[in-house]
């Protein structure tokens, strides 16, 4: 469906007063702004936590994977068409690298070099292409009377600002929430029917999956857009209703109280305004396209703000696994996600199934992010903003 035209001048004053109103709400009266942090401290390549030569080769040819994809890319283009005469070693890697790249610690709004890592994956599901008793949860793909509207062919700097809503009348008004879409449905086509809504939750969550049909056929689902509402954890509104402790929420837990509670299931879901919609990706061995559309690398790709790193850049990970065994190597940004905010902040992605997700639902780890930026290039102080 082609979204209809807008007046150019009636949305641009719509989107100033927007603005106005929410710069004008940033600030109190009598108080000033703490000092701004610098994102991006200059380190050294002999500060950076070492690394085997297996994990380096690995996430080097993660991130080059991409390169196709950053041809045109202002900041990355000229380093990918370098990178691909690298041969598959460790030493020519590491050459390469500190010749090619500096070297940047990440740092939050406190001068923290400490941030979280958690863990994402591709989760396999019981469906079936049909409603049924057993099967009464619906996958949408994108609805058809839902509109996007770009703002930065108005405002440059709102680059990756969506508007979501619907028409009625002449009036553009915010798209129904989750909990409206749950009760009410949506003038969109089902893709596949769930099991469980707990599973539609994780899948949305997750961001793509697979649905396991009868006939021993896998669909595959991937991200195609989004309500427009906010982004809200689920196992937050646990904590805040005290059913779980801070420290106990995880996606085996959340999972163990909704089944445990059936009857609040509908109370947990209705706290997330979020609603994700999906499209059928076509069957392959690599793994899900995140948000850069490549392959993601299980262990060495992940999910970041877009504020703070650009998609396509390589990054350098030092955290650990939830048994507590390190993980430190090169990682590839090529994901990005709702729950995915702040400056020292990555979503590792684990690969598909239980095991996978096992890793992934226990994730929830500090660790460290260097950007590994090419020389000369300028810093990504106004990095394009998540959608």
């Amino acid at each position: 469906m082609i979204a209809p035209r807008f007046r150019r001048g009636r949305l641009a004053l719509c989107v100033a007063a927007l603005l106005a109103l929410l710069a004008g709400c940033d600030k109190e009266p009598g108080k000033t702004e703490p000092p701004k942090v610098n994102t991006y401290t200059r380190a050294t390549w002999e500060a950076l936590p070492a690394s085997s030569d297996a994990d380096l080769i690995a996430g080097f040819e993660a991130w080059r994977s991409a390169c196709d994809r950053l041809a045109r890319d202002p900041i990355w283009s000229a380093p990918c068409a370098q990178a691909t005469q690298v041969p598959r070693d460790a030493a020519a890697i590491r050459a390469w690298m500190k010749a090619q790249l500096e070297v940047y610690s990440l740092r939050n709004a406190r001068d923290s070099a400490d941030g979280l890592i958690t863990g994402y994956y591709e989760p396999v599901y019981p469906g079936s292409l049909e409603q049924g008793e057993r099967t009464p949860v619906p996958v949408y793909g994108i609805p058809e009377d839902m509109i996007v509207v770009a703002l930065d062919g108005l405002y440059p700097e709102l680059k990756g600002k969506r508007l979501r809503g619907r028409l009625e009348g002449r009036v553009l008004k915010p798209y129904d929430d989750g909990a409206t879409i749950r009760a009410n449905g949506v003038k969109a086509p089902v893709l596949a029917w769930l099991t469980d809504p707990m599973d539609l939750q994780f899948l949305q969550i997750q961001g793509s999956g697979r649905i396991q049909l009868d006939d021993g056929r896998q669909l595959r689902l991937g991200y195609a857009d989004q309500n427009g509402h906010p982004y809200r954890p689920v196992g937050r509104w646990l904590v805040e209703q005290g059913q779980l402790k801070q420290e106990e929420v995880n996606m085996g837990s959340i999972r163990d109280w909704a089944a445990a509670n059936p009857q609040r299931v509908p109370e947990l879901l209705a706290s997330n305004p979020s609603y994700v919609f999906f499209a059928l990706n076509p069957e392959s061995a690599e793994g899900p396209r995140g948000s850069l559309n490549v392959p993601l690398t299980a262990g060495y790709s992940v999910a970041i703000d877009r504020k703070v790193i650009p998609l396509g850049s390589l990054l350098w990970l030092s955290t650990t696994r939830p048994d507590g065994q390190p993980v430190i190597r090169p990682v590839a940004a090529q994901d990005t996600g709702g729950a995915i905010a702040g400056e020292v902040r990555a979503d590792l992605f684990w690969g598909t199934g239980a095991e996978a997700g096992e890793l992934a639902g226990h994730m929830k780890q500090r660790g460290n992010l260097w950007l590994l930026w090419p020389k000369g290039a300028p810093l990504p102080n106004s990095a394009p903003a998540s959608s």
